[in-house]
């Protein structure tokens, strides 16, 4: 079996390694380097669900022959003075489709002032907290949880979930 996560970002791997490990005891894990179709910092719940569809769908045209594609967008939502992060993970495969969202969590207003100034989410937590590189470590959420809860950890998850409609296709 093999599966095509659309990202080089090796949180995103991990994460799908351990979701798809979860149902599945032998696979080829794949990472291809697609576009998203959206923003470098989807500001939306759609705009965030369009780029994990449309990163599964790029990755689907890269690499055709494979069993799974799974795409992976984080993104932001304002909801009133809250900024909250998330993302949607999408994973479709020959017949169907299964989307999941992470859980969210609420973003400190130095972190959101640097966005509104034009940054993605992990280039401001790298310039606030004093990290390098944090969106392809233990991101927003392990920087703000003190690790507690790591990026890996928020879409491995949602990954499990996503799968539903793939591992149960007689029910969808």
């Amino acid at each position: 079996m093999k599966i095509v996560v659309a990202s080089k970002n090796p949180v995103k791997i991990n994460a799908t390694r351990l979701g798809f490990e979860s149902y599945f005891a032998e696979f080829e894990l794949i990472s291809a380097d697609v576009d998203s179709g959206v923003s470098n910092q989807p500001m939306s719940d759609e705009e965030t669900l369009k780029g994990a569809h449309l990163r599964s769908e790029n990755a689907k045209n890269l690499v055709s022959d494979a069993d799974f594609w799974v795409g992976v967008e984080g993104g932001i939502q304002v909801l009133g003075e809250k900024w909250i992060a998330f993302a949607w993970i999408v994973i479709r495969n020959s017949k169907n489709i299964g989307e999941s969202r992470t859980t969210s969590f609420q973003l400190p207003p130095s972190v959101v002032e640097l966005i509104k100034q034009g940054h993605e989410l992990g280039s401001a937590n790298d310039i606030l907290f004093q990290k390098e590189n944090s969106k392809q470590k233990n991101g927003a959420v392990g920087i703000l949880t003190n690790d507690a809860v790591g990026r890996t950890e928020l879409y491995k998850q949602a990954i499990q979930l996503a799968l539903i409609p793939l591992i149960n296709p007689r029910l969808y």
